[in-house]
C-alpha cells in the first residue's frame, strides 16, 4: 500500500509540473470556466428579457385605444417604440428585426366596444426567438383581455352593477397560481444551472482526453507508466488527481456563487450540491478517459468528447423535454452525463427531494466515473506500444 501511495504521489508531482508549464491547461481549466460562469450569469442577470421593442398600428386613435397602448407599454417586458400608419409598415419593421411584435387596432374599435359588438383587434409577433415570442404573446394577449374588460366594467358600472357583480361577471373563475421553486420565472435559474455545468463538463472531458493524448504525442507515455510501476490504475489516479482538485474547486466556486451570492433556490441543501459537484467532475473525467480508451488518438478522442458535450445541451432535457422526443432519442439521452446531472439537480437540489428519488440518475453518474475500468488493459497497451500518428 505504501508503495502505491508513493507512486501516486510521484505521478501527481509530475502532473503538477506539466500543468504549471503548459498554459493550455490554465486557459481551459481556470480562465475559460470562470469566463463562462461570469458570462452566462451576467447575460441573464435580469431574470427575464426587459423592454423588448414592439410597435402599434392604431387606426382608431381614441382615448380607449391610447389607454390600451399605454397599459401595454407599462408591462416590464414590453416597450412600445414606434407607431406605424399601416400594417404593411409594421410587418416590414418585424421583418427588418426593428420590433418583435405589433398590435393592430382597427378603426371603430371603441364604438364597437361600447355597443357590445365584439370588435377584433390583432397582434402579430415573431417566433424566430421562442423566448421573446412567448413573452410578447403573453403581454399582448393580456392587454387585449384587459382592454375589453375595462370597457365592460365601465358599461356595467353605468348600469348600476355592484363591484362584486362586476368581478363575478368579468372573472367567473379566479386562478390561484403557485409557481413552485422559481416563482419569479427567473430564466437565470432555469438556464445557468444547466449551461454552466454543461460547459464545465465539456472542458473536463476535453482536458482529460488532451492530457492522455499528449503523453503519446510528446513521447512521455513510457516514462509516465514507469513512474507508476506499469500500473495503469496508479498512473491514472496520479494523473487525474490534480485536475480533479482544480475542477472541483472551480465547480464548487460556481455553486457558492449562484446559490450563495445570487440566491438561486436550493432547498435540497449544500450537502447534495457538493456531492453532485464531485460526481459531475468524476463522471466527466471518466467519460473522457473512456473515450480515449476507445480511440487512443489525441485528435479523435477530443473530437468525440467535444461532439458529445455539445449534443448534451440538447439531450439533457432543459431546453426541450426528453419525454417529448422520439423514442430513439429518449433512449439516447441516457448516454449523456449532463442529462443525469440535470435530473439529480432538478429533483434533489431545486425541489429538495431525497437522493433516493433520483437514485438511478445518481447511479448513472457513478457508472460514467467507473467506465475507464472496462478499458484499462487497452489504455496501458496504448501507452506502452502505440506510436503517435499526427
Amino acid at each position: 500500500m505504501k508503495d502505491y501511495i508513493y507512486r501516486i504521489l510521484t505521478v501527481f508531482r509530475r502532473e503538477v509540473r506539466i500543468l504549471i508549464h503548459n498554459h493550455i491547461y490554465w486557459f481551459c481549466m481556470v480562465f475559460l470556466p470562470l469566463l463562462s460562469i461570469v458570462f452566462f450569469t451576467s447575460m441573464l442577470d435580469e431574470g427575464l428579457p426587459q423592454e423588448m421593442p414592439v410597435g402599434v398600428v392604431d387606426l382608431d386613435n381614441t382615448t380607449t385605444s391610447r389607454s390600451i397602448i399605454h397599459n401595454l407599454d407599462a408591462f416590464q417586458t414590453t416597450q412600445v417604440v414606434a407607431h406605424y400608419p399601416s400594417m404593411t409598415d409594421a410587418r416590414e419593421a418585424v421583418q427588418n428585426n426593428e420590433i418583435y411584435a405589433f398590435l393592430y387596432i382597427p378603426k371603430g374599435t371603441t364604438d364597437e366596444l361600447l355597443s357590445s359588438r365584439q370588435p377584433k383587434i390583432s397582434f402579430y409577433y415573431s417566433m424566430t426567438s421562442v423566448m421573446s415570442g412567448s413573452l410578447l404573446f403573453r403581454d399582448l394577449k393580456t392587454i387585449a383581455t384587459l382592454g375589453s374588460a375595462s370597457v365592460g366594467q365601465a358599461t356595467m358600472r353605468a348600469r348600476g352593477y355592484t363591484n362584486d357583480q362586476i368581478r363575478a361577471f368579468l372573472q367567473p373563475v379566479v386562478i390561484d397560481l403557485h409557481q413552485l421553486q422559481n416563482p419569479w420565472t427567473n430564466y437565470n435559474v432555469y438556464l445557468s444551472t444547466m449551461l454552466i455545468p454543461g460547459v464545465l463538463m465539456l472542458f473536463i472531458s476535453l482536458i482529460t482526453a488532451y492530457s492522455l493524448g499528449t503523453e503519446l504525442k510528446f513521447g512521455r507515455s513510457k516514462n509516465w507508466m514507469h513512474l507508476s510501476g506499469d500500473n495503469v490504475v496508479v498512473a491514472l489516479i496520479g494523473k487525474m488527481l490534480p485536475q480533479t482538485l482544480i475542477f472541483f474547486l472551480i465547480a464548487a466556486g460556481y455553486s457558492c456563487y449562484v446559490f450563495g451570492v445570487l440566491g438561486f433556490p436550493h432547498p435540497g441543501g449544500w450537502g447534495k450540491i457538493l456531492l453532485l459537484t464531485i460526481e459531475m467532475v468524476w463522471a466527466a473525467q471518466g467519460f473522457g478517459i473512456f473515450i480515449f480508451g476507445l480511440v487512443p488518438s489525441l485528435r479523435m478522442s477530443m473530437s468525440i468528447c467535444s461532439l458529445w458535450g455539445v449534443l448534451s445541451f440538447s439531450m439533457c432535457g432543459a431546453a426541450f423535454p426528453v419525454i417529448g422526443m422520439d423514442a430513439p432519442l429518449q433512449s439516447l439521452s441516457w448516454l449523456f452525463p449532463l442529462r443525469h446531472y440535470y435530473m439529480v439537480y432538478q429533483q434533489c437540489v431545486l425541489n429538495g427531494f431525497p437522493l433516493i428519488d433520483a437514485w438511478f440518475h445518481f447511479a448513472a453518474l457513478s457508472a460514467f466515473s467507473l467506465l475507464p475500468l472496462t478499458l484499462l488493459p487497452k489504455i496501458k497497451n496504448a501507452m506502452l506500444n502505440y506510436v503517435y500518428i499526427p
